[in-house]
C-alpha cells in the first residue's frame, strides 16, 4: 500500500532552489558566480571569498614589500577593487590570478605615488652620507666663536708683524 503524491518538476525545482545555500559549502567557482549575480555582490558569498583568499593577498603584498607598515591598508584597497569589479571577471576559474594581478598593480601604483611625493627634509635629523651620519651645517651671518677667535688671533699676529717692520 504505497501512496503516491503527485508533484510536478517545476514545484520540486522551486522548493530546491529557494533553499539558501551556505557560502562555506560552495566551491570557489560557485562563490564567484554568486558574487557576479545581481546588481551588487552577495555579501555572504563575498565575505567567504575574502576569508578564503585574504592570506593569499597578504602573502603577495608581504613578498612585494616586507617592510611596509601600511600593507593592511593596501590589502583593504585590493578587496575594495575586487568588490567593485568582480562582474568584469570573464572566467571565474582564473579568480586567483586576477586577484594576484590586482594586488600587484595596486602595489606598483602605490610605489609610483610614493616616488612622486617628496618627503620634507628635517634640519634636525642627521643626514646619511656614504661614510656615516653628518649633522646639517647651516650657514650663519655671524661667525662661530671658533672662527671669531681664529680671525682675532690672525689679525693680532699680522699687526705685530707690521709693527716689527
Amino acid at each position: 500500500m504505497t501512496q503516491s503524491i503527485p508533484v510536478s518538476w517545476s514545484t520540486a525545482e522551486a522548493t530546491v532552489s529557494q533553499a539558501p545555500v551556505q557560502p562555506e559549502k560552495l566551491s570557489n567557482y560557485d562563490l564567484i558566480l554568486h558574487c557576479q549575480a545581481g546588481l551588487r555582490p552577495d555579501r555572504a558569498a563575498f565575505a567567504e571569498l575574502l576569508r578564503r583568499y585574504q592570506s593569499h593577498v597578504d602573502k603577495i603584498l608581504y613578498h612585494l614589500a616586507p617592510d611596509w607598515q601600511d600593507r593592511a591598508d593596501l590589502a583593504q584597497e585590493v578587496w575594495i577593487r575586487v568588490y567593485r569589479n568582480i562582474k568584469r571577471l570573464q572566467e571565474p576559474v582564473k579568480f586567483r590570478g586576477w586577484l594576484s594581478r590586482i594586488a600587484t598593480n595596486l602595489f606598483y601604483d602605490e610605489l609610483r605615488k610614493r616616488k612622486r611625493v617628496s618627503h620634507p627634509l628635517s634640519l634636525d635629523a642627521p643626514r646619511l652620507m656614504d661614510d656615516g651620519e653628518m649633522d646639517w651645517e647651516i650657514a650663519s651671518d655671524n661667525p662661530s666663536p671658533d672662527e671669531d677667535m681664529t680671525t682675532r688671533e690672525f689679525y693680532e699676529q699680522l699687526h705685530e708683524a707690521i709693527a716689527d717692520l
